[in-house]
């Protein structure tokens, strides 16, 4: 079993208990949540049994603590999950419209997870084979920015299978920059893209959606995953494309659904120890649709719960 990095942002899920802007009695109320997209992540290999680690910073508070806490519990290494006391943990307010989409209003800059810095990774945390996984929401700030794409640098040189979520959350950035050239800079050094719907028409602009996958291929992505919630998961290999239906559920809550879906995807990778070379030349069909199968089952029980760690199953739920 490889070991996966997941390398970001964890913070604190503000759930509100009014859906579709019910007018319920009494005031509107949060419920806590840890969360955040690589967060979820690590803790979906986790839960499924995988050798799970979080790479980020969060505050010297009760928040912090709380994130730490949550994920040692569901059985990811915290070593590399660092605190400060020079900013406070994230916090996401989230609401649920009355099919379970969820939106958000961040409090986030400054914030602890935006102060990680490039020498901060450790000297020996890419010894091992493995995957290290990251999203778009450290590309938003030079600083993080930076610190990112050193991470990424530093599991290339090693080796590793480099993993991009690109999860894009425009209310992250600031109003005046464009995400699009660093998103395109993140997918230079990517072999595993995954992205939605919504995010491939984004990065089409005035190219069509066929221009853009290959143009995504070319910059040297080995596997393009495209999710688009309960309708057909699309990929594009080197030498393999199809489509996989994911299984029918009801939403409750989206929430951590692509981080379900994402974590169950490398949990899968990383038990047939599929590194970077082996994706790039990765021709087995069985094989492959056998590992985003792991990954759909994963996001479609996730939909089923509030919240995020604790909406991720354990190969228990899935009957794996």
């Amino acid at each position: 079993m490889n070991k996966v990095i997941s390398f970001g942002e964890a913070l604190i899920d503000m759930l509100s208990n009014r859906v579709g802007g019910a007018d319920l009695d009494g005031p509107e109320t949060f419920t806590r949540y840890p969360g955040g997209a690589p967060a979820n992540v690590a803790v979906a290999v986790a839960k499924l049994g995988g050798r799970s680690h979080f790479a980020g910073k969060v505050g010297q508070d009760m928040f912090g603590d709380c994130l730490h806490d949550a994920m040692a519990d569901a059985g990811v290494n915290t070593d590399y999950l660092l605190q400060t006391t020079e900013a406070k943990t994230a916090l996401a307010f989230v609401s649920l419209d009355e099919h379970g989409e969820r939106s958000f209003e961040f409090y986030r800059s400054p914030s602890a997870d935006l102060l990680f810095r490039p020498e901060e990774f450790g000297a020996d945390w890419f010894d091992e084979p493995g995957i290290f996984h990251f999203c778009s929401n450290t590309l938003t700030e030079a600083g993080i920015r930076e610190a990112t794409l050193a991470g990424v640098a530093k599991a290339h040189e090693k080796g590793y299978l480099v993993s991009f979520d690109i999860n894009l959350r425009h209310n992250l950035w600031p109003a005046d920059l464009d995400p699009t050239p660093f998103v395109w800079q993140a997918i230079a050094q990517t072999d595993l893209l995954k992205l939605c719907t919504e995010e491939l028409a984004f990065l089409c602009r005035n190219q069509s959606e066929a221009e853009v996958i290959q143009r995504i291929r070319d910059a040297g992505v080995s596997l393009i995953l495209v999710t688009d919630g309960g309708n057909p998961l699309r990929y594009f290999g080197r030498t393999l494309n199809g489509e996989l239906q994911p299984p029918k559920t009801k939403v409750v809550d989206s929430t951590a659904a692509g981080d379900a879906f994402t974590g169950g995807t490398l949990y899968a990778l990383a038990k047939h120890g599929i590194d970077r070379s082996h994706l790039s030349e990765l021709n087995d069909r069985a094989l492959l649709e056998q590992v985003l199968e792991v990954g759909m089952q994963c996001g479609a029980f996730a939909v089923t719960r509030k919240g995020a760690f604790d909406a991720l199953p354990t190969q228990a739920d899935l009957n794996l």
